[in-house]
C-alpha cells in the first residue's frame, strides 16, 4: 500500500483539478486520463477509461446540481439533447469497429480552430443570454445537437464539453454560463451511457474510482463557484484557454501520426 501512496496522491490531485476545469468548461479528461495512464501503465485502456468515467460523472453531476440551484436551466433544450446524446453515445462507440478514430483527428483539429477563431473575432459572443429557438424548432435542434455530440463522445471523446458549450452559444443563443450549465447535463448522459458498458464488463478500479470521485466533486465545487461568481466572461476566457490546449494536443497527435 505504501508504494501506491504517491501514485494515489497524484491521481487524487489530478482528479481535483480535472473536476474544477470540467465544472467551468469541460475538458477534465485532458488531466485525469493521462494521469491514470502514467500511474497505472500496466492496466488495460478500457479499465482506465472506465475508472475515469466513474470519477468524472460524480463530479459532473455535482456541478449540474450546483448550477441548477443558481441558474435558470433551459430544460426544454437540455433534456431532449441529453436523451439523444445518451442514445447516440452507444452508436458512436459501436462505430469505432468500422471507422478508425485517427481518421477524424485532422477534422476535429480544424473544427477546434474554427471555434477558437469564431469566439475570438466576435467579442460579444456568449455575453448575453438570448435563447434563439422555441417550440418545435427547439426540440429538433436539441435532438440534432445531442445526437451529434453523443456520437462524437462515444466514438472519440476529447473536447466534448468544449464543443457542447460552443454549440449551445452559437446555435441556441445561450451565454457562456448557461451553455456551461447545460453542457453538464448532456455530459452526465454520455458518461452514463459509457458506464453501462464499462461497469458490467468489470472495466473499473472501484477503490481508486471512489477516491478520485471524491476529489473530482471537491474540484467541481471550486470550479462551479468560480464560474457562478465571475460569470460568462470568465467562462469564455477559460473556454478559449482550453480550446488552445486542445488545438496544440490535436496538432501534435496529428503530426506524430504522419511521421
Amino acid at each position: 500500500m505504501e508504494a501506491l501512496a504517491p501514485g494515489l496522491l497524484a491521481l487524487v490531485v489530478a482528479a481535483f483539478f480535472a473536476g474544477a476545469v470540467d465544472a467551468v468548461v469541460g475538458g477534465g479528461g485532458l488531466i485525469q486520463i493521462p494521469a491514470l495512464f502514467a500511474v497505472h501503465p500496466g492496466e488495460s485502456a478500457a479499465t482506465l477509461f472506465g475508472t475515469n468515467k466513474c470519477a468524472s460523472i460524480v463530479g459532473t453531476a455535482n456541478a449540474t446540481w450546483r448550477y441548477a440551484r443558481r441558474v435558470v436551466m433551459p430544460w426544454r433544450t437540455i433534456l431532449p439533447a441529453a436523451f439523444a446524446a445518451f442514445a447516440f453515445s452507444y452508436v458512436g462507440a459501436a462505430a469505432v469497429a468500422w471507422l478508425p478514430r485517427d481518421a477524424v483527428r485532422p477534422l476535429i483539429l480544424v473544427l477546434l480552430v474554427v471555434a477558437a477563431v469564431y469566439t475570438l473575432k466576435k467579442k460579444e459572443f456568449g455575453e448575453a443570454h438570448r435563447p434563439a429557438h422555441s417550440g418545435h424548432s427547439e426540440l429538433v435542434y436539441a435532438l440534432l445537437l445531442g445526437g451529434g455530440i453523443g456520437f462524437y463522445d462515444g466514438f472519440f471523446g476529447p473536447g466534448t464539453g468544449s464543443f457542447l458549450i460552443f454549440l449551445f452559444v452559437r446555435y441556441f443563443g445561450f451565454d457562456f454560463l448557461h451553455a456551461s450549465a447545460s453542457a453538464k447535463v448532456v455530459n452526465v448522459a454520455t458518461n452514463l451511457a459509457a458506464l453501462l458498458y464499462f461497469v458490467p464488463n468489470g472495466h473499473v478500479l472501484p477503490l481508486l474510482a471512489v477516491a478520485m470521485a471524491a476529489a473530482n466533486v471537491a474540484g467541481s465545487q471550486a470550479g462551479t463557484w468560480l464560474a457562478l461568481r465571475h460569470g460568462s466572461r470568465f467562462v469564455r476566457r477559460v473556454f478559449l484557454v482550453l480550446v488552445a490546449v486542445l488545438i496544440v494536443k490535436f496538432a501534435w497527435d496529428t503530426a506524430r501520426g504522419f511521421v
